[in-house]
């Protein structure tokens, strides 16, 4: 027996609100163009919603419900994101009535019914994870996070890249040939005024030889000298 159709709940000028009608494109052929809306995503979600919106709306006209979609998608597409924004609150506000209402009949089944006491209580914390996670999501599109990004030097083949905040060998070295010296050697000789490794530091003169005393004498137990093995 087939089911009769609802009226549906908002009433225009389609006859039939099941039909999908389309605005002829000149550029493409009818069969491209159903094709076209098939595959798409905007046909497929928006029969989908009206599927699930008949129950509490009745039978919606499925022309109104595409077009009303894809205006959705187009202000998405212009970087409008309150219908994102809206839904997402709205959602939040619906599932933190979930969870009141799993909280409450888990307190009523406290006592008596543990089992149904657990699954109302899981219920409803499941309902409060979902409504964090959205209020969390919305949070995100309101103020998105600042990303900082270090410099990357990616190179295909020989290449040398110089960072001014990092020194390099290559810059010592530079340096080290411009003053005329290399960074290991000794600053020794009469080019430098100073027989010294570094003509900086103040050296202290001392004695040449240090007091040294004498050790005394370590008595180490004698060895017994080993047997051979062969006779006198």
């Amino acid at each position: 027996m087939t089911k009769k159709a609802q009226t549906p709940a908002v009433q225009n000028g389609n006859t039939d609100p099941n039909t999908l009608q389309l605005h002829k494109d000149p550029a493409q052929t009818d069969a491209a163009q159903i094709a076209a809306m098939a595959l798409g995503s905007v046909a497929a979600n928006a029969m989908t919603a009206r599927t699930f919106a008949k129950g509490t709306f009745g039978t919606l006209d499925v022309t109104e419900c595409v077009m009303t979609l894809k205006q959705r998608v187009d202000t998405t597409h212009d970087g409008n994101l309150k219908h994102a924004e809206t839904t997402l609150t709205a959602q939040a506000a619906a599932l933190d009535a979930i969870f009141n209402e799993m909280a409450r009949r888990a307190a009523l089944n406290m006592g008596e019914y543990l089992e149904a006491t657990e699954r109302y209580m899981r219920l409803a914390l499941k309902a409060q994870g979902q409504c964090r996670a959205t209020l969390e999501t919305l949070a995100g599109i309101k103020n998105p996070p600042v990303i900082f990004a270090k410099q990357a030097n990616i190179a295909h083949g020989p290449q040398q890249v110089n960072n001014d905040s990092f020194p390099s060998s290559t810059r010592i070295r530079a340096h080290a040939r411009k003053r005329g010296t290399t960074p290991d050697e000794l600053l020794e000789g009469p080019q430098h005024g100073s027989t010294n490794m570094d003509d900086r530091a103040a050296t202290t003169p001392t004695r040449g030889h240090p007091a040294v005393e004498t050790l005394e004498p370590i008595h180490w137990p004698r060895k017994p000298r080993r047997k051979s093995g062969g006779g006198a």
